[in-house]
Order: structure tokens, then C-alpha cells, then sequence
């Protein structure tokens, strides 16, 4: 069942809400902007090339995206709750952490607020420390915020992070007989697989890779699976179905929705790399542009959220991550240029929908909730049975990347 918002509940979380962006504005322009240089797991590589680099004001994506709006105000009280209830040594090297993480460069590039770096640097080193596996797409996003701390630190542990994710992408993951890297990764217990989150989970590292490191072939490879995933996955009205070969029965034109957001948003960010290098991906562009169309006739009028099943209104729940992804996607195509100013209401409905999400928990600070639970592959009544949840680290991370994303368009 949804989770109810009320009119009432609305205006009587108002003015506290409110009362909470002010104090953390406040907060923020009594803090120094310059963050303090990095701490990393060893010294800089005395052999490397590498030259520190540090996220400033003074760069495009941060002056793009308006430190002092609401939206970062709000997104950095959303986080400071997070880090605040879940130590960074507490959590496990897997794709939902991975996306906190990923939100969190984001916003410490547009802040500069050290804690955030802190805090993911904290994560990966305990993990350098431990030992991480990469076995699945599931365990490819952690390595974006060790990429963002080598890039900053030029330390060679958290190079060999990203180096472990290439490896596996492109010598150790078995592949479907199309090329398609399987969700499963390694594991022989199943035949290869593609499921639509893999284009967020692994493609989040290319992406990256691509744009910090100049990695020609991580975006190659990247473009190589979005068009082996579309070929597979991406159905008559733009939409993608969840998985390929998976033993799982699924029922046909059953579109989720989540699933198709992490598309969006990886897709949009791939394109405005390759962009940014003066290139283009037609086929790419033409995926993603089929796929918005349908995106744009799915959303729910009245609240701006998406239902879990997309084509599938009113039959089980609006949801909040899936709502916040389609958000992060759609504002990098408009503010890219790939998109024209047609989509700004949907963006605005969706985030008006994100905002109802976000309520208050007894210490007066933001909880993101309405969050659909891991979701798996199986038919429509499956799907159904996924219960929505609060605080969820893979929604927390989407929301971030919606608030950052969308600030200053």
C-alpha cells in the first residue's frame, strides 16, 4: 500500500521542514567552503602521473547546480540524516551502499563539505582494509567513490578499486552470446543473464572512468552493452522489460519501473560524456529517446510519482526511488541538451512527488520513505508483493542524485 500524504500531513510537516532547510542553510554559510586535503589509504603513487585534484566552486558542474538553492539545502540535510544513523563501517559493499556513495561525490562536489568525502572515504578504506569481492554488476558502484578519491589523493588503493571493476568487467564476467555482461557475473550456477539494472550498476564505473580517467574504451564498452541491453530488453513502446534468460517466469509487457530509471539516468550521463569529448552515440540517443516518450506518458498526473509497474496504474503503489531516478535522467537530457524544455513539468511534477516522500522522523529530520524493496525478476504478482520501505540506502542515493540533479536547471 502507498504511503499516505495527505493534504493535512503535508501542511502540518511544512513549517517544521521548513524550519530545517533554514537551519541548515544557515548552517552551511557559517561553515568554511574549503574542504581539507583528502586523507587516502597510502601515499600517492611515486610513479604515477597523476596530479591531486580537489572539487572547487569555481567548476562547472558545481556552479551549475546552485550550492544555495533549496533543493541542496535539502539534499544536505537528507544526507547529514544518513550519515548520522548509519556509520560508514557499518555498511556492506554492495549496490545500494554503492549508490549512496556515488550520490555523495556528487553532492561534495557541489559542496565541498569535507564530511561527505569523509564519510565514503571512510567506507572504501574500511573495505581496502577488509577486502571486497567483484562478482556481480551488484558490486561495481562502490568503485565510483574510490575513482572520485584517487582522482583527488592520487593513491594507488583506490586506483586498484577501479582497476579490480575493470578487470571484472572485461575479463572475468561471463557474457550472454551476444556480449552482454551477466548479471550474475561469475557464477556458473546460471546460464548468462541480463537484467536492466546491470546499465547503472557497472555502467556508473565506465561512465566515470570514461569522463575522470579519458578512458576511451570504458565508454566503448559501455555504449557496446547499452546496445546489446536495448536489443534484448527494449520493447515496441520504448520500455524495458527486467531481464533476458533468467529461469524466472516473467509476464510479458510488464515494464518496472525502477528498473527503467537506472537506464535513464546512466544513459543520460553516458551521452553527456561522450558529448563533452566531442562525440556522439546516435543509437544511444535514439534508445533513450523512445524510451522517454513512453517515461513521459506513464507518470501519474495527480502526484507526479511512477507506479512500481509502469503500465500497470493504480494496480499496486507510486514509488519514490523510481520517481527520483526518472528525475536524475530526465534533468541531464534537458540540461545536456538532449531533451528539449517539453519534459521541465514532468521533471517538476516528479519532484514535487519526491518532496511528499520525504517526512520527518522524531528528531524532526528527513526520512526518505515510499521506497519499493529489493525487487527481483517474476510476474506482475511478484511485483506486487514487494513491500515499500523507509530509508533505504538505494533510495536515499536516488534521491540525492535527484536533488543535486536537478538544482539550478
Amino acid at each position: 500500500m502507498p504511503i499516505a500524504d495527505s493534504p493535512r500531513a503535508r501542511r502540518r510537516r511544512a513549517p517544521r521542514l521548513r524550519a530545517l532547510l533554514a537551519a541548515a542553510a544557515a548552517a552551511a554559510a557559517a561553515a568554511a567552503v574549503g574542504a581539507a586535503a583528502a586523507g587516502c589509504s597510502g601515499d600517492p603513487d611515486p610513479g604515477s602521473t597523476c596530479t591531486p585534484t580537489s572539487p572547487s566552486a569555481e567548476d562547472t558542474f558545481a556552479r551549475e547546480r546552485a550550492p544555495g538553492s533549496e533543493s541542496i539545502t535539502l539534499a544536505r540535510a537528507v544526507a547529514d540524516r544518513w550519515i548520522a544513523e548509519h556509520p560508514a563501517d557499518s555498511l556492506a559493499w554492495d549496490w545500494g551502499e554503492g549508490t549512496v556513495m556515488l550520490a555523495l561525490v556528487d553532492l561534495y562536489r557541489v559542496t565541498q563539505h569535507a564530511p561527505y568525502r569523509d564519510y565514503y572515504r571512510s567506507y572504501i578504506d574500511r573495505h581496502i582494509e577488509r577486502g571486497y569481492e567483484i562478482a556481480t554488476s551488484d558490486r561495481c558502484p562502490p568503485a565510483v567513490a574510490a575513482l572520485a578519491l584517487h582522482e583527488e589523493t592520487c593513491a594507488a588503493p583506490y586506483q586498484k578499486v577501479v582497476d579490480d571493476v575493470l578487470r571484472y568487467l572485461y575479463e572475468q564476467a561471463r557474457r550472454t552470446e551476444q556480449g552482454g555482461i551477466s548479471h550474475l557475473g561469475v557464477s556458473p550456477l546460471f546460464e548468462p543473464t541480463l537484467w536492466v539494472d546491470s546499465l547503472f550498476m557497472f555502467g556508473n564505473v565506465l561512465i566515470r572512468s570514461g569522463e575522470r580517467a579519458d578512458d576511451a574504451r570504458a565508454l566503448d564498452e559501455f555504449s557496446n552493452q547499452f546496445h546489446t541491453f536495448a536489443s534484448l530488453l527494449q520493447e515496441e513502446p520504448g520500455l524495458f522489460r527486467h531481464a533476458y534468460n533468467w529461469g524466472t517466469p516473467q509476464d510479458p509487457g510488464v515494464y518496472w519501473a525502477r528498473g527503467n530509471a537506472w537506464v535513464t539516468a546512466s544513459g543520460y550521463d553516458y551521452l553527456h560524456v561522450r558529448a563533452a569529448r566531442g562525440e556522439r552515440d546516435d543509437a544511444v540517443a535514439g534508445s533513450l529517446a523512445r524510451q522517454v516518450e513512453a517515461i513521459l506518458d506513464t507518470q501519474d498526473q495527480d502526484t507526479g510519482l511512477w507506479w512500481t509497474i509502469m503500465n500497470h496504474p493504480g494496480e499496486i503503489y507510486l514509488e519514490t526511488s523510481a520517481t527520483a531516478l526518472f528525475a536524475v535522467g530526465l534533468a541531464r537530457g534537458l540540461r545536456h541538451g538532449f531533451l528539449d524544455a517539453s519534459v521541465r513539468p514532468a521533471i517538476d511534477r516528479a519532484m514535487a512527488g519526491v518532496r511528499s516522500r520525504i517526512e520527518e522522523d522524531t528528531s524532526g529530520r528527513p526520512v526518505v520513505t515510499g521506497i519499493s524493496g529489493p525487487t527481483s525478476v517474476g510476474r506482475l504478482e511478484h511485483y506486487a508483493a514487494v513491500e515499500l520501505r523507509d530509508d533505504l540506502s538505494y533510495g536515499v542515493g536516488a534521491v540525492l542524485l535527484a536533488l543535486v540533479e536537478t538544482s539550478g536547471l
